[in-house]
């Protein structure tokens, strides 16, 4: 049975709802990254990942994705949810999870595709949330899936995510995750003024 992108995408979708215009300049756990930045990247990686699961090569799946640009292009905040949405119902397909696809140039089983969509909403769903100061409420079958994913990579972990931070003993499987994607899970962006 393949995983379930529909819990990810919800907890997405809830930080989604609550980042408004006034945060895309606020500083998130993706170094060098804002919001406006990190929104962006989600705008560019959820048509990315639908192409991916539709196997549908082209100019979304050929290539890594170019730098994000700090303002999202407008109608974000309708639009980036649909993608969302949109995603998640390419996964629910069964014919996403088999054969190869290609996402960021690189040639996939669907079914590590899938996976690498579903840590991108993890990760970046978190990142949003700690950037802009919500709760982010992970599922424990998501998370045990995105550690899986950031522990199997090994000597990509870097490229992929940065430098990976020391995981402590007893840490949870959210906090192992992000650490080993170089978050660090006590992350709070600097007080202003």
């Amino acid at each position: 049975m393949p995983p379930d992108l529909d819990p990810a995408a919800v907890s997405l979708l809830n930080v989604l709802a609550g980042v408004h215009a006034e945060d895309l300049a606020r500083p998130t756990p993706c170094v060098g990254w804002t919001v406006g930045h990190l929104l962006s990247h989600v705008d560019g990686l959820t048509r990315a990942f639908a192409a991916a699961a539709d196997k549908e090569p082209g100019p979304l799946t050929a290539g890594p994705p170019p730098p994000p640009d700090p303002q999202p292009e407008p109608g974000w905040t309708t639009r980036i949810p649909r993608q969302v949405e949109a995603l998640v119902r390419a996964w629910h397909q069964p014919d996403a999870w088999s054969g190869l696809t290609r996402v960021g140039g690189v040639d996939l089983p669907g079914e590590v595709a899938g996976v690498v969509g579903l840590t991108e909403l993890v990760l970046h769903g978190w990142d949003l949330a700690r950037a802009t100061g919500q709760l982010y409420e992970a599922d424990e079958s998501s998370v045990r899936l995105v550690l899986e994913h950031v522990e199997r990579v090994g000597d990509d972990r870097e490229e992929l995510f940065g430098p990976p931070l020391p995981v402590p003993d007893g840490a949870d499987p959210l906090d192992r995750a992000l650490r080993l994607a170089g978050r660090d899970p006590d992350w709070l962006p600097a007080p202003t003024d």
